[in-house]
């Protein structure tokens, strides 16, 4: 039986009928771990969800039906986020009321739709169902249990605890010394951040690895040699981990921080196939996990890879816990941001200034004045993402126009957003504060006028840095960092090619050493592209070891 505490499904349908049939579907598949609760209006789930929000109880889901008396369902999944902004919306539907629905979605008021008749539920009711709670609870914090971690909001360290925690999807409770009373007491003596597990052990200024074995995150392979190791869990290294491991390979995926890469760190991700409500980073991430554990890959995080050998056919990697050795390697460190050329900008780096979309910091910037430098999609939907919290945003851009470098949809959306400003033409050259950010200096590209401006938050989206220099002379890059491969790698690039036949497509000056994603020269900086890239070299992965 449901427990009265469990989050809730909110039904609504004006059909009794239909109502009956549809909670009792629901109740079958999710009754243990939800309470199913039958609203017969628009107007009457509005008020329940309000009421279930005022006690402090989570919605998890609300499935309405479109066409009813009084306020339709579109209507009601608007209000009905008002009330519980984190609930997942779905609108059932008959089959000519799509467009409706499509419409919905497109406005940012539903997250899915279902067609009329549902049976068999296990086919057209279920997976969608899943898929969506399965979203909400990746993001669902209870106020119970779990990890607590006291710190100060504006302390890097802190910081750097909190994005560990939240992009491996661990639960937890973080006190503000700044703010609560209770968290000072909890700190007293101690070196800050302080983590305490929910057994009451006392971690004082953790590294990232020593709080990865306290929650139970694997760092040390099951075996010797693989068949196929990864390095580097975004999208091209998880796409690779899925399909080696599906078609047989003993796989290993090592990643430095956690399983997402840069793409994990998105606000929001809407041009992704097969995903018409948008996805964010942190959701890809936990699915392409998900599913790379199912087929048996090895996720090792956090762990460093610091250097590479090649000895015939193995390829040994050498990590802050070991060595890995493998038949094939697979290169998709992708990239990371590029440092922000601004006096003083890395003093405050973690306090103030952060790289990426930061997301732990999102309710940080309730009525406070927030700054985005960049004119790519990250930038953009870190904008539109940080405009849900902030007062007003500003994006600072070098450039003349957001759609050099920008999609269209994205361009559209900010500059229809009243809470966003965009200043082309614009740089950041100076960043002041004592113990965080406190004012930016912005200067005018086109005048050379400067300005201070007084705030707290400052997220950087510039450039593509690779992180290659531990590859050393093993494979060819290019004077950027990017690795060569195929068709891209030029003759000097393979002097020592001790094979027969050309490098494969996306394989390196070594044989047997493959590349996907952004780390790759002249790739596309796409999610979509990343994901094709890395289940495309699986193929010639096989046709390497097929030949060994």
């Amino acid at each position: 039986m449901a427990d009265a505490r469990n989050p809730a499904i909110v039904l609504v349908d004006d059909e009794p009928d239909v109502l009956r049939a549809i909670a009792r579907d629901v109740r079958r598949r999710y009754g243990d771990e939800y309470r199913v609760i039958r609203t017969g209006s628009g107007e009457e789930a509005v008020d329940t969800v309000r009421q279930l929000a005022e006690r402090g109880d989570a919605v998890a889901l609300v499935l309405s039906d479109q066409r009813m008396p009084g306020i339709g369902g579109v209507e009601t999944l608007k209000r009905v986020q008002e009330h519980a902004p984190r609930a997942k919306r779905a609108m059932l539907t008959a089959y000519a009321d799509t467009d409706a629905a499509i419409g919905a979605i497109n406005d940012g008021r539903a997250d899915y739709y279902l067609l009329k008749p549902w049976d068999p539920p296990e086919d057209a009711l279920y997976p969608v169902l899943d898929d969506l709670l399965a979203d909400w609870r990746a993001g669902y914090r209870p106020g119970y249990g779990g990890l607590r971690l006291v710190g100060d909001r504006w302390s890097a360290a802190g910081h750097r605890l909190r994005d560990f925690l939240s992009r491996n999807q661990i639960p937890y409770t973080f006190l503000d010394v700044e703010r609560d009373e209770s968290a000072r007491q909890l700190a007293e003596g101690a070196e800050l951040p302080l983590v305490i597990t929910p057994e009451g052990e006392r971690l004082e200024a953790p590294a990232n690895a020593d709080l990865a074995s306290i929650v139970g995150l694997r760092q040390q392979p099951e075996r010797e040699f693989y068949d196929l190791a990864i390095v580097g869990g975004g999208p091209a290294g998880l796409a690779s981990a899925v399909y080696g491991a599906s078609e047989g390979l003993k796989t290993v995926l090592v990643e430095r921080e956690a399983p997402g890469g840069q793409a994990g760190t998105s606000s929001r991700i809407e041009n992704y196939l097969g995903f018409p409500s948008g996805l964010s980073g942190a959701d890809l991430a936990r699915r392409g996990v998900s599913q790379a554990r199912r087929f048996g890959v090895e996720i090792l995080a956090p762990v460093e890879v610091e250097g590479v050998r090649v000895d015939g056919p193995y390829k040994i990697l050498q990590t802050t816990n070991g060595e890995i050795a493998c038949h094939a390697l697979m290169l998709s460190t992708g990239v990371d941001w590029r440092k922000l050329p601004a006096e003083g900008a890395e003093a405050l780096e973690g306090r103030g200034v952060y790289y990426g979309a930061a997301m732990t910091e999102a309710m940080g910037c309730t009525d406070e004045h927030v700054f985005v430098v960049g004119a790519g999609n990250s930038a953009g939907q870190a904008a539109l993402h940080f405009a849900d919290y902030a007062a007003s945003v500003t994006m600072l851009v070098r450039g003349g126009s957001l759609a050099a470098s920008m999609s269209q949809y994205l361009v559209d959306r900010i500059e229809a957003h009243e809470r966003i400003e965009v200043c082309l033409r614009h740089e950041v050259t100076g960043c002041g504060g004592a113990e965080h950010l406190e004012t930016i200096t912005v200067q005018d590209r086109d005048s050379g006028a400067s300005r201070e401006i007084e705030t707290h938050y400052l997220f950087v989206f510039i450039g593509a840095r690779p992180q290659t220099d531990w590859l050393g002379g093993v494979v060819a890059r290019d004077e950027r960092g990017f690795v060569r491969t195929g068709p891209d790698l030029r003759p000097e690039d393979l002097d020592g090619w001790p094979l027969e036949r050309d490098p494969f497509l996306l394989e390196t000056s070594a044989p047997g050493v493959f590349v996907a994603g952004d780390v790759r020269h002249e790739s596309v900086k796409r999610v979509a592209s990343a994901v094709g890239e890395g289940s495309v070299a699986v193929a010639f992965v096989h046709q390497h070891l097929a030949s060994l």
